[in-house]
């Protein structure tokens, strides 16, 4: 936006004086204080109540005492000024229409929230960052890269970091089309995409949340049980074999009461989670920089980490120590601890094992180092059966028959049946977390910039970690090490940790807080999404769920978090719920994908986000990738979750779900349409689908061809493509005597979305009545557009155009219908012209919807507007602060996601000027003469017709004489030479008496001020806009008194004066943009 600011205040006419001193002078005869207001509208129709403004009331007073704005004086109650309005536009706190879906008390939580501070780099990039990095990084990646190898493992990883990263591009562009308050991702599906699938993908969003919170409580005491503390298992395997069990007994113990602790942490008081979050991630950050100093020190000084081998089969070394069979000592042999467990005593001839007569025990290096040339070795996939021994390729080992006492062994066993699906499932929870951004939003400063910038550079800086780890670890550690879960060969330590320096227990503690913040990050914020689609009252059955405490903290969603939750951990196994979460992620990542997609092939109007660099073929790609990868995890996982989705969808939809929210996915087929049409056809659109719908009133000549060709071509052009339009024209008499005509005019709306005439006995009329119109629902037009009458188009009658073009004006006011009259018609563009450069000056006085905001932004998107700049004008009054004015317009267009510059011109009041009375006097006696032209003429028009009558009557008596007897006329006129003179004569002293009073007459005050508006707006606007290529700017309302609409084209005449193009706006009544999503 541009940042240079000059406020040009409009000096008084030459001819007009005044200093400053006497700018609120009244001109002679004008009455002190301000103009009472009249009793009631003239056309006997009640205004429509104000769609835009709750508390005027207080405020209008004030606009009504000066003389700059008369013009548009009588419809302030409705379209407030500019200047009074900007403020609150700029700050959103007073859009009544347009954000229908939020809640009462948001204006009164808006107004008690504290002024956002956060940045991106501590708003979003950081909580991205945390809940990326996590419990797999620490506990499962080097077994997923040992087990599928590096390569295998780095298709894994790019697969999920590419995922997310299309579903980030498509959720920036959603979050930056405008505010998203308070819900995140849930909001934006939901407004996108309708309530029916909000519903389904929120709840669904909500469950992998929750199940995420019951993995990060596993991971938990995972780390505590294997790693830190393994004595303070409750539970001990009773028998060879049982370990297994006996862990997920303690898993299901210690995670239970873990989750009991977290859940009275979060229900006491949330800020304590929140000072914790910094904590928490530093412990990852210095984790991961631990990892990375380890990788560099072991290129050059590898730690010294044994591994036993007993062939080529790896050896648990939590019972023994020493990995010989036997001590030498003077010739003298003595058993080993690894001797007792293979055999059944300590003597030499106690039986063994038979493999493990047959094969020697060699020692490794765990751990060699980026030097040693390990990378190639593990390279490749390993994957294995459940049960199934760690073995290292290339070291000799002796087969022997099938042993019945494997698992009794101190062996190296794989837990689990691995496979590349498998993998995917339990990799891609370690991806999740990039909606922390946005859940944020309402406490950002700038959302719209911070979370495209910093969730897409979490996602990178995250991608770079994994992938490089992946590298990292395959060069460093060897390859049987990695295919050891829980580390069982390096005397049950951490495998991550032993490469780690300084210390293994910088990456145990560190990972121990971090998958603790993070399971309470997850019951944080799995209730509040709970809560808000509880509130938004989709689902009935949930509204239980969205009260809570007094503060407004999810007491009742918290408690059935904390049930689901505890559905998980008493799952007990990591491997288990990782895929689970997975479906629930990539589900809602596949409808964020989808929103995005939707929205541009759409091309809504409201569709206008900031975020540049998105597509919908990325859009496309991301949720095919995520539907793929739904089914590569788990095709059974997959089908269940889609069944939940589509279960919640049918309930919502079963249920009726009364929610307008401007969805796009209504837009996709005709099917889907109609759907939409029946379903919806009670109320008006929503603002965000608003789209002018164009009646394109045309003049036709005798030959019933168009007068201003040029008109359909804007029509086009405005509407770019979409949307509909309706060709239709008006022929004066009945249709009778008209159908010929009719049919042939008929054929200029062929060529446009659809062409109606009207053939009416009115001189005048907007046209298209209701029973003509042949549209159903909302394919009916809710704008009017037509060319500014011709000077002497009625030459027989000038009076009755003027009067035709007040009545057009308040029949669209009367039917909520926007009007816009082209003047200048024929010097507009051809859809084949192009220009160049130039600018289309937006004259903002009165707030009308945002129509002045919206066209000139439909008509840029066509190739004839594409490289005109747009400039908004406003005006301040002489109370008004220009400076602020200018900022909260800046604000407000920023918030809209229009690219303007923005300019305020000081209106200064001063005398009325000697030229604007000698104008209004010739409008005021013009009028006057047309009224005596008009008065005489039908006054020998009512004696033609009287003729006219006798003659037709006396016809029709003559023709009746052959078959009924003869009857007197009832039509009589006798004419005698005395009554003709008389009767000439009487008309012509009328008419003389009426001429002589219009040189004696005095202008009447009040058209004196709106003159005054009128040439003084007409000076600033032809001083700034006089070479734009189009300027826009509002009409005024006709006069609530009748007998002032014959001046009300003049005054119309006057503030256009000069103008190439003009396009007179005047709103329907409703808004028709806002800065919501």
């Amino acid at each position: 936006m541009p940042t240079n600011f000059t406020v040009v205040p409009v000096e008084a006419r030459a001819d007009g004086g005044g200093d400053e001193a006497a700018e609120r002078t009244e001109a002679p005869g004008t009455p002190e204080g301000p103009e009472p207001e009249r009793p009631s509208p003239g056309d006997g129709n009640p205004r429509e109540n104000s769609p835009f403004l709750n508390n005027v009331e207080a405020e209008q007073e004030s606009f009504f005492e000066g003389k700059n704005m008369a013009l548009f004086e009588e419809e302030m109650d409705s379209n407030p000024m500019v200047s009074s309005l900007l403020n609150k536009l700029a700050n959103y706190t007073n859009l009544s229409q347009g954000v229908v879906e939020h809640e009462e008390d948001e204006e009164s939580r808006r107004r008690e929230a504290k002024a956002p501070r956060m940045g991106t780099f501590i708003g979003v990039y950081l909580p991205c960052l945390q809940n990326i990095l996590g419990v797999i990084l620490f506990l499962r990646l080097t077994w997923i890269v040992g087990v599928a190898g590096v390569l295998e493992s780095f298709l894994i990883v790019a697969m999920c970091c590419t995922c997310t990263m299309l579903t980030a591009i498509s959720m920036s562009a959603i979050a930056t089309n405008g505010v998203v308050p308070a819900g995140g991702s849930y909001y934006m599906i939901s407004r996108s995409l309708g309530p029916e699938f909000g519903g389904a993908v929120g709840l669904c969003f909500y469950l992998g949340t929750t199940f995420a919170g019951a993995m990060y409580i596993l991971g938990t005491i995972e780390i505590l049980l294997t790693y830190i503390s393994p004595g303070a298992a409750i539970f001990q395997a009773e028998a060879a074999g049982g370990e297994a069990a006996a862990m997920l007994h303690n898993m299901r113990v210690y995670g239970t009461c873990t989750l009991v602790l977290m859940a009275l942490v979060v229900f006491v008081g949330v800020k304590y989670v929140n000072k914790l979050a910094l904590v928490f991630l530093a412990c990852v950050v210095l984790s991961i920089l631990a990892i990375y100093a380890g990788v560099i020190k072991s290129a050059f000084d590898p730690p010294d980490i044994p591994v036993c081998l007993l062939g080529n089969r790896t050896l648990s070394r939590r019972s023994f120590d020493a990995c010989v069979k036997a001590y030498v000592t003077d010739n003298n042999s003595a058993a080993s601890a690894l001797w007792g467990l293979f055999c059944n005593g300590s003597q030499p001839s106690a039986t063994c094992d038979e493999y493990f007569i047959q094969n020697n025990v060699t020692e490794i290096q765990g751990i060699p180092g980026a030097a040693s040339g390990v990378f190639l070795e593990n390279l490749w996939s390993t994957y294995a059966h459940a049960g199934a021994f760690v073995e290292k390729k290339g070291v000799p080992s002796v087969p022997v028959a099938e042993e019945s006492r494997a698992s009794t062994l101190p062996y190296v066993l794989t837990d689990i049946a691995a496979s590349f699906t498998l993998l995917v499932g339990i990799y891609f929870p370690s991806v999740t977390g990039i909606m922390a951004g946005s859940n944020r939003s309402g406490d950002l400063k700038d959302a719209q910039k911070s979370i495209p910038t910093g969730t897409i550079l979490a996602i990178v800086t995250t991608s770079f970690i994994y992938l490089s780890c992946i590298v990292l670890f395959g060069a460093c550690i060897e390859g049987v090490v990695l295919r050891d879960k829980f580390g069982e060969a390096l005397q049950g330590n951490l495998v991550i940790g032993m490469l780690a320096w300084p210390s293994p227990w910088v990456i145990v503690i560190g990972s121990f807080f971090s998958t603790c913040g993070a399971g309470l990050q997850s019951l944080t914020g799995a209730p509040r999404l709970l809560q808000a689609i509880a509130r938004d009252g989709i689902i009935p059955f949930l509204r239980v769920f969205g009260h809570g405490k007094a503060n407004g903290e999810p007491t009742w969603a918290l408690l059935l978090t904390v049930l689901i939750c505890e559905t998980g951990i008493l799952i007990a196994s990591l491997d288990s719920v990782a895929p689970i979460l997975s479906m629930f992620f990539l589900m809602c990542y596949l409808f964020v994908n989808l929103a995005c997609a939707v929205q541009t092939l759409l091309r809504t109007p409201n569709w206008r986000p900031r975020f540049k660099f998105y597509h919908w073929t990325l859009s496309f790609l991301g949720m095919s990738l995520c539907l793929a990868l739904m089914f590569i995890c788990s095709w059974y996982y997959a089908l269940s979750a889609m069944l939940i989705a589509g279960c919640i969808y049918k309930y919502i939809e079963y249920r009726g779900a009364e929610k307008e929210w401007g969805d796009g996915i209504r837009g996709l087929s005709l099917n889907a349409a109609r759907y939409a049409l029946l379903r919806v056809e009670h109320g008006p659109p929503h603002t965000k689908n608003w789209r002018p719908q164009v009646l394109v009133m045309l003049n036709l000549d005798a030959e019933q061809a168009v007068k201003h060709p040029r008109l359909l071509s804007f029509t086009s052009q405005l509407k770019a493509g979409k949307g509909l339009t309706i060709v239709g024209s008006v022929l004066e008499g009945t249709y009778l005597d008209k159908h010929m005509e009719a049919q042939r005019a008929e054929e200029v709306g062929r060529a446009g979305s659809g062409g109606r005439l009207v053939v009416s006995v009115q001189a005048c009329g907007m046209g298209m009545p209701p029973d003509q119109s042949g549209r159903p629902g909302r394919l009916k037009h809710n704008t009017v557009l037509m060319a500014w009458p011709a000077p002497g188009s009625r030459r027989d009658n000038p009076l009755l155009e003027e009067l035709c073009g007040v009545d057009t004006v308040r029949d669209t006011t009367t039917a909520h219908q926007a009007l816009l009259v082209a003047k200048n018609v024929d010097s507009f563009p051809q859809n084949q012209e192009r220009f160049s450069g130039g600018c289309i000056d937006v004259w903002w006085i009165v707030h009308d919807g945002g129509m002045l905001m919206l066209l000139p932004f439909l008509l840029r998107q066509h190739k004839v507007w594409r490289k005109c700049r747009m400039r908004i004008f406003t005006v301040a009054q002489v109370d008004d602060n220009s400076i602020q004015m200018k900022k909260d317009l800046q604000m407000f267009l920023y918030h809209l996601r229009i690219s303007a510059e923005v300019e305020v011109v000081e209106m200064v009041e001063n005398d009325i000027s000697a030229f604007t009375y000698e104008r209004t006097l010739m409008m005021e006696q013009r009028s006057q003469m047309l009224k005596q032209m008009q008065l005489s003429r039908s006054e020998r028009e009512r004696e033609a017709q009287l003729i006219h009558d006798r003659n037709t009557a006396s016809h029709t008596a003559t023709a009746a004489r052959t078959q009924a007897p003869p009857t007197p006329d009832k039509v009589q006129m006798t004419w005698t030479r005395e009554k003709l003179i008389a009767e000439k004569y009487r008309n012509r002293d009328t008419s003389l008496s009426g001429f002589k009073d219009l040189f004696s007459m005095k202008p009447d005050q009040s058209n004196v001020r709106r003159m005054h508006t009128a040439v003084k707006l007409n000076g600033v606007v032809l001083n700034k806009s006089q070479d734009a290529q189009l300027v826009l700017l509002n009409m005024p309302g006709p006069p609530k008194n009748r007998q002032g609409d014959e001046n009300y084209m003049e005054f119309l005449e006057v503030l256009t004066e000069g103008l190439n193009r003009v396009l007179l706006v005047r709103g329907g009544g409703r808004e028709v943009i806002t800065i919501y999503s």
